[in-house]
C-alpha cells in the first residue's frame, strides 16, 4: 500500500502535468520520471533529457543486476522533450499480453499513420530506477498486476520440515497402536464381563450399570473403549509438540547469538526469522544461490595485461597462492615418506614452483595505497614509464583502447573534484580506473567527443586530446564484442575493439598476428587464475573506406523492420574485420568476503550449488571460475538455441514460425540428450561437467515433456548455472529441483527478484546486503553475507538436526515405555481401566519429571564441536542421507520402549509376586508396585538420555540428575499430605518404599536390564562398526589431535566428501597440472643428463 500511494507526473491535458498516486495511474497515461526515481509502470520510453532520446536505468530490483542499462526511444518521438509537446499527442500501442518475460517484448507504436516496431530496448520496467538522466518521458503499458515485475511475483507458501511431516507419520502408527490396544481392552473386557462376572458375587452383577452389564457386553465395552482411550492416550505425546516449540525458540535464540555470524561492517547479526526450519538446515542437498550481491560484490579489479606479447603484472590470485601453497606441502610430505631419497632433491623444485606462481608478489602490498578497481602491480607501466617500453606505440594504444572503448559518462564530484564513472558493466568501470592510473583519465563526454586527459605525454606535460566518437557498434551476448570509431586530433579515423578472445583472433588481419601466439599464452594462464579476460584490438580506416561503410550502416540503423538487428550486425561485422591485435586484459571479479571458501566447504559437505542470475552468460561464467564453480579442465555443457532465433526471425508465415518452435523444441531436447550420453560415456575419473543455460532456452526446458530429462542431465553435473533467467523461471527452477530430486533445497538472495526464488525453496535465506530488504523480509534466515552460510548449515544445521531427531526418537521411546506398562497391568486385572499408578504420578510425568532432560537434549547437544564440524565438513552429510531420523532408527527406538516397558513391568511382578515386601512379612500392594514400577521408569528413562548425550554441561546434570530427585522429593511431600489428599500414596516412601531393601535393589536391577541393550548396541557399534562423528569423539578424548598432529591432517583430509567443484577441486586440478610440468622437466633434465654422460665415452 505504502509503494502504490507513491506519486507520479502524470499529463491530465493540455500539455500539463500532475502528481498522482501510483494506483490510480491507467494505461495510456504519459508520465515524467525524473532522475533516480522509480518508474510506477511499465512504460514505452518517448523521450529523454538527452538529444538522441538515451536514459540509462538501473533493473536491480528485477535481475539483481547494479550496472546501468542503456534504454533508445524511437527517432520519431524524439521531438516530445517537452510539457507542452504533448498537448495535442496521440498514438495507439499493439502490444503482446502481459507475460512475465523480462528480456522480450513484441508490439507495434502507430503513430503519424506510420506503423514503428517495438523492442525491449525501448520499454522501462516497474520497480527500475532513472540514473544519470534529468528526466525521461513515456507512455504506461501494463499497470499493477500486468506488470513484468508483478508477472514475476509468486504466493508465499506455508514451509514445514520433513522431520516435522515424518513424525506426523509417526503420531498416526502410534494412534494407530493406541486405537488397537484399546480395541483390545474394550473387547477383554466385553468378554470378562459376560462370561466372568456372573461369577463374581462380591461386585453384585445383578444390580450393577450399564457399565458392567453381564447382559449387554457389548454396550460395556463399547463403554470401556472410551476409558481405555483416555488410559493409554499417554502412548501419544502430545507435549512433545511443546517442548519441540520451546527447543526450536532457544536454537533460534542462539542462531540469533552467534558472534561467528555477526557482521562488524554493517553490524548485521544472523537472524532466524522463523523457528520451524532449523533442522531442515541440516538435511540441505542443493543452494540455488543469485550471483550479484549474493557471492559478488560487483566489483572489478584490473590486476593484469599482455601488450604486444609481453606480460604485465605481477599480483597474484587466491587460487595461484594456494596452488603454491598446498604442492609445496605435498612435496614436504613426500620428502617425510621417502626417506630413501635425498631431502635436497625438491628443494630447487620448490623455489620453481613459488617463482611461476608468483608468490612473493604480494610483498609490501600494504604500503601501496588501495583504490576501488585496480589491483595492478608493475613498476614498468606505472609513473609514464611505459614510454620507455620497446613497444611504446602499442602500449600507447592499449591505453587509448581502454579510455575511449565504452558508454560510460563521467560525473566529477563538487567537493573532491574526483571523477567517478558511471558505466554499463563493472568491467567498463575498471578499464577506466586503470586507464586513469595509467595516465590516460576520461574526463568528458559530449554529444559526438570524448576528452581524455594524458598526463604523460613526449613533451612531458599533460594533454588534453579530443576524439570525436563516429560510431558505437554495442556490446551483445550474441557479438561478444564492442567497437567505436573515433578520429584523432590528426584527422586519423581509428576503430578500436575489446571482446572475447576467441572472436577478436578470428577477425585479426595476417599482419596483425604478430603477438597471437604470445598473447594467448597469456591468456590462458590467466584464465587458469580465475581471470576474466578480454583482447584489444584495432584498425586504421580510410576516409573513403568508412564513408561507404558508415552510408550502409545509417541506412540499417533507420530501417524498420523484423530485420533490422540483423542488418545492422551484418554491417558492423563487415567493418570489424583485418584487425591488428594489441593485447589482453585480465580483470579479478572482486567476490564477497570468504566465498570461494565457503563455496569449497559447502563443496566438501556434499551439497550441490546452482547459481541462478540475471547477468549475461559471458559473465555468469566469469563469475563461476571466480568463485570456482568453474575452472580450467572442466567441461562445459552450454544449453542455447541461437541457431533456432535466426530461423525464428527468418520465417514469416505463422505456420513456419510453429514448425520453428517445434524444430527449437526437438534442437533441445537432442542437446540435453546427446550431453547427457557424454557424461554416461566419460572414463576420466577426474572429469568435470558444468551445465550453461540461458533463460531463453530455460521456457523450453522447464516444459512439462523436457523438463526431467533437463533435470536429469543438471544432477549428473558438477555444477550449473542457468544465466539471463528471470524472478519467475529461478522460482520455477527451484520449484523443479524441490519437487524433481525429492530432496531439501536451499535458495540464497540479497535483491527483490530473489523473492520467488526464497519462498520456493525448503529454505529461504536472504541476505541484508545493498540491495535492500525484500529479500529478507521473505526469507526463513537472514545472514549480512554469503560466507556466513557455511556456518549456519556446517554447524547449526548439523546441530538442530541431530538434536530434534534424537529428541523426538526419545520421547517416542519414554511414552511407549510408560503408556505400555499401563496396558499390560489392565491384562491383569481384567481389563477393569484401573491404573497401577497414581493420577499425580501420570500427571508429572511428561510435565516436570522428563520434560527438561529431553529440552537440554535438543538445545545443548553436540556430538562435536563447532570448530570440528568445519574442519570435518562430511560429518554434514548425516543429514541430507537421514541417518538419525530414519525407519530403521525410529522403528529401533520404539522397540527400545517396548524392550523397557516390557522389563519394568514384568521383572518387578516377579520380583514382587511371591515374596514379602517388608520386614513383618506383608506382601506389595498395589500402591507399592505402581510407586516402584514408576520410580523404575523416571531411573531408567532419565538414565537412557544421559546414555544418549554425547556433550555434558552442569545444565544437562542439573536437569537428568534433578530430575529423578525432584521425583524423590515429590513422592516424600505427596505422601506427607493428608490421606484425603494422597490416598493411598498416604507416607509411601517415608514408612513403606524407603526402610524395603527389595525397593532399592528393584529399582537398580530393573533400570540396569533396561538400558543393557542400548549400552551393548552403541558399544558393539563405536568398536566394529563407528560412524564418523565416533572416531573423532575417540580422538578427542585421548587428546591424538594434539599429540599426533600429522593423523589429524590425514584424518581431516579423509573428511570432505569427493567434489569437483570449490577451491580444493580447483587447487588439486592445479597441482595435477604443475606436477605433470615438473615430471616432464625432470624428465628432460634426466635425458640431457644421460647424454652429456655418453658424450666422453
Amino acid at each position: 500500500m505504502k509503494v502504490n500511494s507513491r506519486k507520479a507526473s502524470v499529463h491530465k491535458g493540455a500539455g500539463v502535468f500532475d502528481n498522482k498516486p501510483w494506483q490510480k495511474i491507467r494505461v495510456g497515461d504519459v508520465l515524467k520520471v525524473e532522475k533516480d526515481q522509480f518508474f510506477p509502470a511499465d512504460l514505452l520510453l518517448l523521450s529523454s533529457s538527452d538529444e538522441d532520446g538515451i536514459c540509462y536505468v538501473e533493473t536491480m530490483n528485477l535481475d539483481g543486476e547494479t550496472n546501468l542499462k542503456v534504454k533508445r526511444s524511437l527517432e520519431v518521438t524524439l521531438p516530445l522533450d517537452d510539457d507542452a509537446t504533448f498537448k495535442d499527442f496521440t498514438g495507439t500501442i499493439r502490444c503482446e499480453d502481459p507475460n512475465p518475460n523480462l528480456y522480450t517484448f513484441v508490439g507495434n507504436f502507430e503513430y503519424d499513420r506510420q506503423i514503428y516496431p517495438l523492442d525491449p530496448g525501448q520499454i522501462l520496467l516497474r520497480d527500475s530506477k532513472l540514473r544519470n538522466t534529468a528526466y525521461v518521458y513515456g507512455v504506461v503499458i501494463f499497470t499493477g498486476h500486468d506488470t513484468k515485475v508483478m508477472q514475476n511475483a509468486t504466493k508465499s507458501p506455508s514451509k514445514r520440515s520433513g522431520i516435522e511431516r515424518k513424525m506426523d507419520q509417526i503420531i498416526y502408527i502410534l494412534f494407530t497402536l493406541l486405537v488397537l490396544i484399546s480395541l483390545i481392552s474394550s473387547i477383554g473386557f466385553a468378554v470378562k464381563t459376560k462370561f466372568q462376572m456372573p461369577d463374581w458375587w462380591y461386585l453384585q452383577p445383578q444390580n450393577t450399570t450399564s457399565l458392567y452389564d453381564p447382559s449387554r457386553p457389548a454396550l460395556s465395552g463399547i463403554f470401556h473403549l472410551v476409558t481405555a482411550l483416555i488410559l493409554y492416550g499417554y502412548l501419544i505425546p502430545i507435549s512433545l509438540y511443546v517442548s519441540i516449540e520451546v527447543v526450536k525458540v532457544l536454537q533460534a535464540s542462539f542462531i540469533n547469538k552467534d558472534i561467528h555470524m555477526y557482521d562488524e561492517e554493517t553490524g548485521n547479526p544472523a537472524q532466524a526469522r522463523t523457528s520451524n526450519l532449523n533442522e531442515e538446515l541440516g538435511q540441505v542437498d542443493t543452494i540455488l544461490s543469485d550471483k550479484t550481491g549474493t557471492l559478488t560484490c560487483n566489483q572489478m579489479d584490473f590486476l593484469k595485461c599482455s601488450i604486444a606479447g609481453t606480460a604485465y603484472g605481477v599480483g597474484a590470485t587466491e587460487v595461484e597462492l594456494a596452488a603454491a601453497k598446498k604442492l609445496a606441502y605435498d612435496l614436504d610430505n613426500q620428502d617425510q615418506e621417502n626417506s630413501d631419497v635425498p631431502v635436497h632433491k625438491n628443494r630447487a623444485n620448490h623455489s620453481e614452483i613459488e617463482l611461476e606462481m608468483v608468490v612473493t608478489s604480494r610483498e609490501g602490498k600494504d604500503l601501496k595505497t588501495n583504490i576501488k578497481g585496480f589491483s595492478f602491480e608493475d613498476s614498468r607501466l606505472m609513473n609514464g614509464n611505459w614510454l620507455k617500453e620497446p613497444s611504446v606505440e602499442f602500449v600507447l594504444l592499449f591505453f587509448r583502447i581502454l579510455a575511449l572503448c565504452h558508454t560510460a559518462i563521467p560525473e566529477r564530484n563538487e567537493e573532491t573534484g574526483s571523477i567517478n564513472y558511471e558505466a554499463e558493466s563493472p568491467d567498463e568501470g575498471a578499464f577506466l580506473v586503470a586507464a586513469r592510473e595509467f595516465g590516460f583519465e576520461f574526463c568528458r563526454r559530449t554529444q559526438t567527443s570524448v576528452f581524455i586527459l594524458e598526463r604523460y605525454s613526449s613533451s612531458g606535460q599533460p594533454i588534453q586530446r579530443e576524439f570525436k566518437v563516429l560510431n558505437t557498434l554495442d556490446f551483445t551476448s550474441k557479438r561478444k564484442r564492442m567497437s567505436v570509431i573515433v578520429k584523432d586530433e590528426s584527422g586519423q579515423i581509428l576503430l578500436l575493439c575489446k571482446g572475447a578472445d576467441s572472436i577478436i583472433f578470428d577477425r585479426l588481419s595476417k599482419n596483425g598476428r604478430m603477438y597471437e601466439e604470445a598473447t594467448t599464452k597469456h591468456l590462458n594462464e590467466y584464465g587458469e587464475s580465475g581471470l576474466r579476460t578480454l583482447a584489444l584490438a584495432y584498425r586504421k580506416l580510410e576516409e573513403s573506406e568508412y564513408s561507404a561503410w558508415n552510408s550502409e550502416f545509417m541506412k540499417a540503423k533507420t530501417s524498420i523492420g523484423a530485420d533490422r538487428e540483423a542488418m545492422l550486425e551484418r554491417v558492423s561485422d563487415m567493418m570489424e574485420r583485418d584487425l591488428i591485435l594489441v593485447g589482453a586484459t585480465a580483470i579479478e571479479d572482486k567476490l564477497q568476503k570468504g566465498v570461494p571458501q565457503c563455496i569449497d566447504k559447502l563443496a566438501q559437505a556434499g551439497l550441490k550449488i546452482w547459481v541462478l542470475t540475471g547477468d549475461k552468460m559471458e559473465t555468469a561464467i566469469n563469475i563461476g571460475f571466480a568463485c570456482s564453480l568453474l575452472r580450467q579442465g572442466m567441461k562445459q555443457i552450454c544449453i542455447t538455441t541461437i541457431n533456432a532465433e535466426a530461423s525464428s526471425q527468418d520465417s514469416k508465415e505463422t505456420f513456419l514460425l510453429l514448425v520453428t518452435e517445434q524444430a527449437v523444441r526437438e534442437n533441445i531436447l537432442m542437446q540435453i540428450t546427446n550431453a547427457s550420453q557424454m557424461i554416461k560415456l566419460e572414463k576420466d575419473p577426474h572429469a568435470a561437467f558444468a551445465l550453461i543455460i540461458d533463460g531463453k532456452t530455460l521456457t523450453y526446458a522447464l516444459e512439462d515433456n523436457m523438463k526431467l530429462q533437463f533435470l536429469g542431465l543438471a544432477v549428473d553435473c558438477a555444477s550449473v548455472i542457468c544465466c539471463r533467467v528471470s524472478p519467475k523461471q529461478k522460482a520455477l527452477v527451484t520449484r523443479l529441483v524441490k519437487e524433481g530430486t525429492g530432496k531439501t533445497t536451499l535458495a540464497i538472495g540479497d535483491g527483490a527478484n530473489d523473492v520467488g526464488m526464497i519462498q520456493e525453496a525448503d529454505i529461504g535465506v536472504g541476505i541484508s546486503g545493498v540491495e535492500g530488504m525484500q529479500a529478507v523480509m521473505a526469507s526463513d534466515f537472514s545472514i549480512a553475507q554469503f560466507r556466513f552460510l557455511e556456518r549456519l548449515l556446517v554447524v547449526h544445521g548439523h546441530w538442530c538436526y541431530k538434536r530434534i531427531a534424537q529428541m523426538i526418537c526419545y520421547f517416542f521411546y519414554k511414552n511407549i515405555a510408560f503408556g505400555l506398562t499401563l496396558f499390560y497391568f489392565e491384562a491383569f486385572t481384567g481389563f477393569s481401566g484401573q491404573s497401577v499408578y497414581d493420577d499425580w504420578y501420570m500427571l508429572l510425568f511428561n510435565v516436570i519429571l522428563t520434560s527438561l532432560p529431553v529440552i537440554s537434549l535438543g538445545v545443548f547437544e553436540q556430538d562435536v564441536s563447532s570448530e570440528v564440524c568445519l574442519q570435518f565438513p562430511a560429518l554434514y552429510q548425516q543429514g541430507p542421507r537421514n541417518l538419525f531420523f530414519d525407519w530403521y532408527r525410529i522403528f529401533g527406538w520404539m522397540g527400545n520402549g517396548l524392550y523397557s516397558s516390557l522389563i519394568i513391568f514384568f521383572l518387578n511382578i516377579i520380583i514382587f509376586y511371591d515374596q514379602a515386601f517388608r520386614s513383618n512379612g506383608q506382601t506389595a500392594d498395589m500402591a507399592a508396585m505402581g510407586t516402584t514400577m514408576f520410580t523404575c521408569i523416571i531411573w531408567a528413562v532419565n538414565c537412557q538420555i544421559a546414555l544418549t548425550m554425547s556433550h555434558f554441561t552442569w545444565i544437562q546434570h542439573l536437569f537428568v540428575w534433578g530430575s529423578i530427585a525432584t521425583w524423590y522429593l515429590f513422592l516424600l511431600l505427596y505422601g506427607m499430605m493428608s490421606p484425603l489428599l494422597s490416598g493411598n500414596a498416604y507416607r509411601i516412601l517415608l514408612e513403606a518404599l524407603g526402610p524395603a531393601p527389595i525397593y532399592w535393589a528393584a529399582t537398580l536391577l530393573v533400570t540396569a536390564a533396561c538400558n543393557l541393550p542400548y549400552l551393548t548396541h552403541i558399544s558393539f557399534q563405536r568398536c566394529f562398526n563407528p560412524m564418523d562423528h565416533h572416531i573423532i569423539q575417540e580422538i578427542k578424548y585421548y587428546k591424538k589431535d594434539v599429540e599426533d598432529q600429522h593423523m589429524w591432517t590425514r584424518e581431516r583430509s579423509k573428511a570432505r566428501q569427493e567434489t569437483k567443484i570449490g577451491f580444493t577441486a580447483r587447487v588439486d586440478a592445479k597441482i595435477r597440472q604443475l606436477r605433470g610440468r615438473l615430471n616432464r622437466k625432470h624428465l628432460a633434465q634426466a635425458g640431457s643428463q644421460a647424454v652429456s654422460v655418453m658424450s666422453p665415452s
